[in-house]
């Protein structure tokens, strides 16, 4: 009998294509939990369950008997929308699965934040602002963020008190109203930390966190917003270097007290030790785990299904050579009208695949207020200042029209 997965999609997720493939190769059999009956077809009679993901103590009473009696091997979310309900049915289900307490610490950057400094992981220092009140006391500059919010979306460096006041109102409208009496939902203000950033995809097992890959960020995110754009594997950090930076998220999936399953998290190295910036429990986001090669031939979702399974995952070094993909630049608002030039992009040496995430006609809103990338590309070369180079020209290749 083949075993069988239930993966948690978020509707509006990129991740949903990578990982029914990754299970179609694994020859799985899949359940899809979602907020909306599927649209990718081809999936059984039967194999959907539409929840409310954003309410998962909801979502689990939704599923009511069918929970009890669903007879799946594993649960698996593909985005940071669907982690806290797979953790509540994972429990529900005596499945294999880090603590929906500790899940729900990386959906919240403020308690995330408490966690960390109880246990003293190094990190910027933070301060809480409620809706409707004045800003907190805060050392400038400061990044201003959502406590629930990816991808950047809401996050605004700012320099002095009137951008601060000026910012928080932009991002409050931005999230809309979401709270009683029309305060606004609560910000998270952090001490900005300068210096390059790197990000770490990660597994864990039985609490033990196996690396993937260690990425550099090539390009300053230096503000006012932070729109990541390169991500290059493996890292070019000095040994001792990288070494800190693996056990700073070690320590900090420890503090959170995960213990089992996917993490992605963002350092900035402005100092003598690595400031953890953000830890979530799921993958990369976006189609950037496209940019993983490992040995095994295993993909990186792959890879997290087996481990949720608890079977051997193989080799999980990945394959020579620097890989790198961008996640496209939003130049202005609108909508997509055209897209031109991609074949004479994909023809260029170095470059591996070019993939647009919002259809033609579609709405682009770029940051602060923006929730979606635009596209990736997707290149090889010899180190990472000749991928990003590679990825920077053939961005500027594409004939991109975005028009109101």
């Amino acid at each position: 009998m083949p075993k069988r997965v239930l993966l948690v999609l978020p509707t509006r997720t990129y991740r949903a294509k990578a990982f029914l493939e990754a299970a179609r190769r694994l020859q799985l059999e899949v359940v899809v939990a979602s907020e909306e009956s599927s649209t990718l077809g081809r999936l059984r009679p039967g194999s959907e369950l539409v929840l409310d993901l954003a309410d998962p103590t909801s979502a689990v009473g939704e599923i009511g008997e069918r929970v009890d009696g669903l007879a799946v091997d594993a649960v698996v979310a593909a985005d940071d929308g669907a982690v806290l309900a797979a953790a509540e049915i994972s429990q529900r289900l005596g499945l294999t699965g880090s603590p929906p307490s500790a899940v729900a610490a990386t959906r919240n950057k403020f308690l995330m934040r408490e966690r960390l400094r109880e246990a003293h992981v190094s990190q910027p220092r933070s301060w809480l602002w409620p809706g409707g009140e004045p800003p907190p006391a805060v050392e400038l500059p400061a990044v201003i963020k959502p406590l629930d919010q990816a991808a950047s979306r809401g996050v605004v460096r700012v320099d002095d008190r009137a951008q601060l006041l000026s910012a928080g109102e932009r991002v409050r409208r931005a999230l809309g109203d979401r709270t009683r009496r029309g305060a606004g939902p609560d910000l998270l203000v952090e001490e900005f930390i300068p210096g390059p950033e790197v990000a770490v995809e990660g597994l864990l097992r039985d609490g033990r966190l196996s690396v993937l890959a260690v990425y550099d960020k090539p390009e300053p995110l230096d503000g006012p917003f932070f729109e990541e754009t390169v991500y290059t594997v493996p890292s070019e950090l000095v040994p001792a270097r990288r070494d800190q930076v693996t056990g700073s998220v070690e320590e900090a999936a420890r503090a959170l007290g995960l213990s089992q399953g996917a993490l992605h998290a963002e350092l900035r190295l402005g100092g003598p030790r690595p400031q953890v910036i953000d830890l979530a429990s799921r993958t990369i986001g976006g189609r950037c785990s496209a940019v993983l090669r490992f040995r095994s031939g295993r993909s990186l979702e792959e890879i997290v299904l087996l481990a949720a399974l608890g079977e051997e995952l193989g080799d999980l070094e990945l394959e020579p050579g620097t890989r790198g993909v961008m996640m496209m630049p939003i130049p202005r608002g609108g909508r997509l009208r055209s897209v031109a030039g991609r074949d004479r992009v994909l023809a260029q040496s170095g470059i591996d695949g070019v993939e647009m995430a919002i259809p033609l006609g579609g709405r682009v809103v770029p940051l602060p207020e923006g929730d979606r990338y635009l596209g990736f590309i997707f290149g090889h070369g010899e180190d990472a200042q000749q991928v990003n180079s590679l990825l920077r020209a053939a961005y500027r290749d594409l004939e991109i029209v975005i028009a109101d």
